[in-house]
């Protein structure tokens, strides 16, 4: 009569069934292996906009798990997400098509169309945060009195923006944190209550500030070409120079976090970057900024593997962004006053 066979846990070594799912001993994965590759592919495809191609990839990692494990209510988790993506992009496409022609344009742009639709709701909740509107009306009244209120107005909501790109990147790897809390003449900040589970995450919740910061900043210069009129060049200018700003790589600023996921080439990408982009625009902040950069060179935080989504996002936002401060550099919101 012959007996099943029995492999041995890598962790621990206690012996294990044929058909374990885990070690009843330490709770090692039999299949961890195969679980982190199937991971690691639905995050790529994920990131990249395959989404068949990551809810593929978590079906295949479920029947390795062991079920009620905190990695299966991940899975099933990102099974559940996914579908809801994929759920909403099928309605709007039918609505699209029902619009003719303009709907196939629209749905071309689905993009900016869906960010409109969805992501603009989630800003606007930060106003129902008393704490965030208290702080912010604080704010607004400090810089009215400094350069007027349209200025100030534009200048708190740009600022906003920036703020809540930070919160819907923490929301999107539910990240637990404060609501927004503006602070006259420091900006805004937004409190984290745990850590993100990686450098890449970081990264990506530290340079989403700049990056929907520069989406204010474009459409305050957009009003600017179209209006001609300086208060719009003023918002704009300042907004792009306060992102700018918040990639220098150093202390707890956006550019320093989004500086941990980049390797020491990466990094020094980003220096000869900003150097090209001084000798281009001859805006000072650069130079602190590849000072900054040069200075983590040295440093022994930089990451294992290279992270080219996070390198492109912020040498993109350094180049953009530099660019938008010298396209809008006519006006001062000093002569606002």
């Amino acid at each position: 009569m012959s007996s099943a066979i029995s492999t041995l846990c890598l962790s621990c070594g206690s012996a294990l069934g044929p058909d374990a799912l885990a070690c009843p001993s330490c709770g090692h994965l039999t299949h961890s292996q195969e679980y982190d590759a199937l991971a690691q592919h639905a995050k790529l495809a994920g990131q990249a906009g395959d989404w068949h191609g990551a809810k593929l990839a978590w079906e295949k990692a479920l029947p390795l798990l062991p079920p009620g494990s905190e990695q299966y209510r991940t899975a099933k988790a990102r099974i559940e997400n996914i579908n809801l993506q994929l759920s909403d992009k099928n309605v709007w496409a039918k609505r699209a098509a029902k619009l003719g022609p303009v709907g196939v344009v629209l749905w071309k742009f689905k993009t900016i169309a869906l960010l409109a639709l969805t992501k603009g709701k989630l800003v606007l909740l930060g106003l129902t945060k008393l704490s965030t509107f208290a702080s912010m009306m604080a704010f607004f009244a400090v810089y009215w009195s400094l350069f007027g209120w349209k200025f100030a107005l534009g200048f708190v909501l740009s600022i906003y923006i920036h703020e809540m790109g930070h919160v819907i990147a923490l929301r999107k790897y539910g990240i637990a944190a404060t609501s927004p809390m503006f602070i006259p003449f420091v900006g805004a900040i937004v409190r984290l209550r745990q850590y993100p589970a990686n450098v890449g995450q970081d990264a990506r919740v530290g340079l989403a500030g700049p990056i929907w910061g520069l989406g204010a900043a474009v459409v305050a210069w957009f009003a600017a070409l179209t209006t001609g009129l300086p208060i719009w060049y003023a918002i704009a200018h300042t907004g792009a120079w306060l992102n700018l700003f918040n990639l220098i790589p150093v202390w707890q600023l956006d550019g320093g976090r989004g500086f941990r996921a980049l390797t020491r080439k990466q990094r020094g990408m980003a220096v000869g970057v900003a150097v090209a982009m001084w000798a281009i625009t001859q805006e000072m902040m650069l130079l602190f900024i590849a000072l900054g950069a040069g200075y983590r060179l040295f440093s022994k935080d930089y990451g294992a593997e290279e992270d080219n989504g996070a390198l492109t996002q912020y040498i993109g936002l350094i180049v953009l962004l530099s660019l938008l401060v010298l396209m809008t550099s006519r006006i001062s919101p000093a002569s606002f006053r």
